[in-house]
């Protein structure tokens, strides 16, 4: 397995095994994308990334981390959407996104205006939800609504919803996000989740919501089309969530519908101590791709091509994905490329620049 491999995903074919991951830009306004969205995104497949997944896309507006992020819970979204949907595949990149809900962790300032602060309810913010208590991320955060079997029907609906919309917009791929502390990951790690009722307690009652989702989005979600899981593999504290969980969730969901899993980890309480470094979440990728018989994609300060495609030639992942990278450098898949001597396209407009 090579970097440049191509990969078939239900009846989509994917030009190569590396993806954008999604990265909040936090310029939107009214959940709507604007021109920053469609050159921050058409840069990285003019690069040559084989997959461009926008930022967590909220599916209700009390779901966004920010004021500033993207929506997709009203059809009016859709228009600006489907712009750079065109231009993506204009350059053989998938058009993908993530839809999302950052439950308890919602209503915080855009990050450069007011660093790790949240925006109090009646300016501009909100009251977020969340699995159970009233209990916040932190203890500055606004203090949020413990979500009611009629708030987790509405929630499953607006996933559902959102998909619809973002088949209308065109995108071929809908990544589901269960991880980073955000509303799903609330349901499933044992950490946070303290109901009583048949959505929390057992490790079959906290994936409830998630298969629920899953279930209501592929409903709307073509046969043809790839679904794809982001969940936080870990929660890097003792009594939380835990690969093995991970492993057994990838099992329960593959059969729902689930293509891949992409293996992030932590978020849900500050407190976790996270051992950062190169590759550090890759060895959960493999553990799933081999235990649960399902793609993964590994993420997580992947820098160079000779990491990336040892991650793959080794079987630990079927796809990376790049952030923080990405953002350095947009045509680094041109580059690892050359770096690995791999021909690739080129666009036209930039061959006069090959190496």
């Amino acid at each position: 397995m090579n970097l440049f491999d191509s990969l078939q995903i239900r009846d989509i074919t994917f030009r190569n095994r590396i993806a954008v991951s999604p990265m909040c830009e936090y310029s939107a306004e009214d959940g709507f994308t604007n021109d920053w969205h469609l050159v921050h995104l058409g840069a990285r497949a003019v690069g040559g990334a084989g997959t461009i997944l926008t930022e967590a896309i909220a599916v209700l507006p009390e779901g966004r981390i920010s004021p500033a992020d993207l929506g997709i819970w009203k059809d009016a979204h859709i228009e600006n959407l489907a712009r750079i949907v065109r231009f993506l595949h204009q350059h053989g990149a998938v058009a993908g996104t993530q839809l999302a809900h950052a439950g308890f962790k919602a209503s915080t300032a855009v990050p450069w205006t007011q660093p790790g602060t949240y925006v109090p309810v009646g300016e501009g913010g909100w009251r977020p939800i969340y699995s159970s208590t009233t209990k916040g991320f932190t203890p500055e955060a606004v203090q949020p609504e413990a979500l009611t079997t009629l708030g987790i029907a509405r929630v499953v609906t607006a996933f559902a919803d959102a998909a619809r919309r973002t088949l209308d917009a065109g995108f071929e791929l809908v990544e589901i996000h269960g991880a980073h502390g955000y509303l799903v990951h609330q349901f499933l790690s044992p950490l946070v989740n303290t109901r009583t009722d048949q959505y929390g307690g057992t490790f079959e009652n906290r994936t409830r919501l998630l298969r629920e989702i899953i279930e209501a989005v592929r409903k709307v979600w073509p046969e043809r089309l790839p679904l794809w899981l982001r969940i936080s593999a870990s929660d890097w504290t003792e009594g939380g969530w835990t690969i093995e969980d991970s492993v057994a969730l990838a099992k329960q969901v593959k059969p729902l519908g689930v293509d891949l899993i992409d293996s992030s980890s932590g978020g849900i309480v500050p407190s976790a101590k996270i051992p950062l470094g190169p590759g550090y979440q890759t060895p959960f990728a493999e553990r799933i791709r081999h235990e649960a018989g399902i793609l993964t994609g590994a993420v997580g300060m992947i820098t160079s091509p000779e990491q990336a495609q040892h991650i793959l030639g080794t079987g630990q992942a079927d796809m990376v994905l790049l952030a923080r990278e990405l953002l350095r450098d947009p045509y680094w898949p041109l580059r690892a490329a050359h770096a690995l001597k791999q021909q690739v396209a080129w666009p036209k407009q930039y061959e006069r620049a090959r190496w």
